[in-house]
């Protein structure tokens, strides 16, 4: 029996709380990563927009890295994705 999949929203709210759609994603050959740019798949995948695989294989993200930049916004928000933020921000570890 194939169940049938809701549909993906054609916008979400991004980080900066305007609209944000597929056309507004960074472009798939991204190879610096700002925390615009990060924030703004964190938003895409979160909101539904594109899943995080799709968001993996799109940037060539490892799910790791995609997670973390998940993680730092749930914990801290959009600043935790500045690189120089990453030692303030960092969870320790024991």
């Amino acid at each position: 029996m194939r169940t049938q999949e809701s549909p993906r929203p054609i916008s979400v709210i991004g980080p900066d709380g305007a609209r944000l759609t597929k056309a507004d994603l960074p472009s798939p050959e991204t190879r610096r990563w700002v925390a615009r740019r990060k924030a703004a798949v964190v938003a895409a995948v979160n909101g539904g927009l594109i899943s995080p695989e799709e968001a993996c294989e799109r940037w060539n993200l490892s799910e790791e890295e995609l997670d973390s930049w998940r993680g730092a916004v749930a914990r801290h928000g959009v600043n935790a994705l500045r690189t120089t933020a990453l030692q303030r921000y960092r969870s320790t570890r024991s």
